[in-house]
């Protein structure tokens, strides 16, 4: 019956929405209709972690800077709520700082007035460990971090805002556009479900939210207080909400949605043939990826291995079964939207000072320790490899080649007809050898809360690059991040000391044998946020890959392309390789 009411409830918005209907004497509003995902889990911009969220956000939120499309059609910065983009400058005790004029008369979508004093407490609000953030960590490279309080300081009169960090980082001014560093409004968000409804979900973008009706619409209408009100030409956008790409595709078919960001994989022959100029595969700056919960042993009850043997045995059996998976397969016959398959974590695109790509020198400097070859030459004597390391710790029938007593272990997805095949797939690639991997889909809220608990086994996942630099891939598993899923030096692991890292070669003092998580990890990382020199930041870097390679737990699959529907008639939307679209400038054909 849940089902049913809501399906008449999107009829119903979609009759009431599309129509647009202007009354007598009132000029009519342009409304578009599109589908960027489900239910989101939170579109507080201090809390939200998914793409989907984030793109909510960037249409109700402004920061001190956004992403415009250029005369060329490419993706730049610009000075959103600050006069223009500063630079750096050195302060008398060495450190750097950034100086933000704001632009006259912000306001808020409740028509208060909007200063820098917003953006001090919203950024300081988003570290708080109480507040449950994703994303805290992301200003560790502002000085004061470590003590709680940011050095970020607003003038008296609210107009300038100023920014102190220890080094200047090349993606700071990338950073201020990201959603985690949008303002948020204090008197509001003392009550944590401000961002569950649209009566108090204050905002300072380019819309406001006028209705939120949940699992089915978000409803955003122009803000008339966001400041480039006059360049906002879309008066009304209805987000549907479905995690169904089914019936997304039946919608958009029909004419009644102009977009959505997912497609049945059973469909996309026909689509690309059927509608060349509507489905689009672009790049995006991501790596889709399974991943195991490091505090979950897969060892059969009788191995009598312990300590550091028994941690060294689990990472080589997920190492193994990452080796099972023919990931040429996946890409070809299931994902089918042109990626390339991924023997690493960091994705590619991302470059090193001399124009190579970051991935191409993943583990190149130091002995295989949980890269892989992942040609489809090399995929035979990947089984053989993977069979062989899995016949040291568990019981191996001859006669019908599969294990005999590998434990029965849960892999969890949300839904979507992509997510389901590989899901499906991996299945039959670990049950030709006796591995028996039970398959549970769960609607995306509880999915992402499932995952962020570690309160799974095995588990789909796939990142999406927050800026231009590899670190924003690899700082998500500091130990005391909102986003590390895999549960480093979280729980049973934060004191299991078996790491070892040695960044002497590259002048540092870090030399670290058997030391936990955040001796070797987090002090790795603070290493990268620390140097200025662009090649050793790199170089550091890499070591911190080779940290997360070895334990086994990143089952690295592809690196995503970006599958999506477009209509001919939406005119001047446009897409960021993070994954952000945006749909504040656009109109419609007739």
């Amino acid at each position: 019956m849940k089902k049913i009411i809501s399906v008449l409830l999107i009829i119903v918005l979609a009759i009431s929405v599309t129509l647009g209907v202007a009354g007598c004497g009132e000029k009519e509003t342009s409304t578009l209709n599109v589908c960027i995902g489900p239910e989101p889990e939170s579109i507080d911009p201090a809390i939200n972690s998914a793409v989907d969220g984030a793109t909510l956000i960037i249409h109700s939120f402004s920061g001190l800077v956004g992403w415009r499309k250029n005369a060329e059609g490419l993706l730049e910065l610009y000075a959103d709520c600050a006069k223009e983009l500063p630079a750096a400058t050195e302060t008398q005790d060495g450190k750097m700082q950034y100086v933000f004029e704001l632009r006259d008369g912000l306001k808020w979508s409740d028509g208060s007035d909007l200063t820098a004093h917003d953006f001090v407490f919203a950024w300081n609000r988003a570290i708080k460990e109480e507040l449950g953030g994703s994303y805290g960590y992301l200003f560790d490279i502002i000085d004061g971090y470590g003590e709680g309080v940011l050095n970020v300081t607003a003038s008296e009169d609210g107009k300038t805002l100023t920014v102190v960090l220890p080094i200047d980082v090349p993606y700071f001014l990338e950073l201020c556009a990201f959603p985690t560093y949008m303002p948020v409004k204090e008197s509001v968000v003392g009550d944590e479900s401000w961002a569950t409804e649209a009566r108090t979900y204050i905002c300072n973008g380019p819309y406001k939210m006028t209705a939120w009706y949940h699992g089915s619409a978000i409803i955003m209408e122009k803000n008339e207080y966001y400041h480039d009100k006059d360049a906002v030409t879309m008066d009304k956008i209805t987000f549907y909400l479905s995690d169904d790409d089914g019936a997304q595709l039946a919608n958009y078919k029909n004419g009644d949605w102009l977009f959505i960001d997912s497609v049945p994989i059973n469909e996309i022959e026909a689509l690309k043939t059927d509608y060349p100029d509507e489905f689009k595969i672009t790049g995006q700056l991501g790596t889709y990826y399974s991943c195991f919960n490091i505090n979950k042993d897969l060892l059969p009850s009788t191995c009598t291995l312990t300590g550091a043997e028994r941690i060294t045995a689990m990472e080589n059996v997920r190492k193994a079964l990452a080796l099972l998976i023919d990931r040429y397969y996946i890409i070809d016959s299931i994902a089918q939207g042109g990626q390339l398959p991924a023997s690493s974590y960091v994705a590619m695109g991302l470059t090193e000072p001399d124009g190579e790509e970051f991935y191409k020198r993943a583990g190149h400097s130091t002995e295989y320790i949980g890269y892989y070859d992942v040609s489809k030459e090399a995929f035979a004597g990947n089984v053989s490899a993977a069979i062989k390391t899995l016949k040291q710790y568990y019981d191996f029938d001859e006669t019908t080649q599969k294990f005999t007593n590998f434990p029965t272990f849960d892999y969890i997805h949300n839904p979507s007809s992509l997510h389901q095949g590989i899901a499906e797939y991996l299945q039959q690639a670990f049950g030709v050898y006796g591995i028996n991997m039970t398959i549970s889909s769960q609607e995306w809220n509880t999915f992402l809360n499932t995952r962020k608990l570690g309160d799974y086994t095995f588990a789909r996942n796939g990142w999406l690059g927050d800026y231009n630099d590899p670190i924003s891939f690899l700082d998500m598993w500091l130990s005391y991040s909102g986003n590390n899923d895999i549960q480093y030096g979280k729980g049973d692991h934060e004191n299991v000391a078996h790491y070892s890292v040695d960044a002497t070669p590259l002048g540092y003092s870090l030399k670290v044998t058997n030391g936990t998580w955040a001796e070797t990890y987090d002090a790795v990382i603070a290493l990268v946020k620390a140097e200025k020199n662009q090649e050793k930041r790199m170089q550091l870097m890499h070591l911190a890959e080779d940290l997360l390679m070895q334990t086994g737990c990143i089952a690295a699959i592809y690196y995503y392309t970006d599958l999506f529907m477009v209509s001919t008639k939406l005119q001047g939307a446009y897409y960021s390789p993070l994954g952000y679209k945006y749909f504040m400038y656009t109109t419609i054909a007739d």
